[in-house]
């Protein structure tokens, strides 16, 4: 198994509309603040919700984690939260 550094993996509510890769990345630069730059990759698994965000510095997760506490609420279009 390879093993996955400075990568935060988000997971969103499986019962929740499914989201688009637009939206996606528009919620990565809005709400986490990640600057383009900071970005090496981004991987999505639709089928378990999961998006991989590959980031070029550890400080980058770190500031994350502690503004969000390990959770942020993405709103759809719609106007819902999940």
């Amino acid at each position: 198994m390879a093993e996955r550094q400075q990568t935060i993996v988000c997971m969103f509510d499986l019962s929740s509309p499914k989201i688009s890769a637009y939206d996606i990345h528009e919620w990565i630069f809005e709400q986490l603040h990640i600057p383009e730059q900071a970005l090496r990759m981004t991987q999505m698994d639709r089928t378990k919700r999961l998006v991989y965000l590959k980031l070029s510095d550890e400080t980058y997760i770190t500031n994350i984690l502690q503004k969000t506490k390990g959770r942020l609420e993405y709103k759809h279009p719609t106007g819902t939260y999940r």
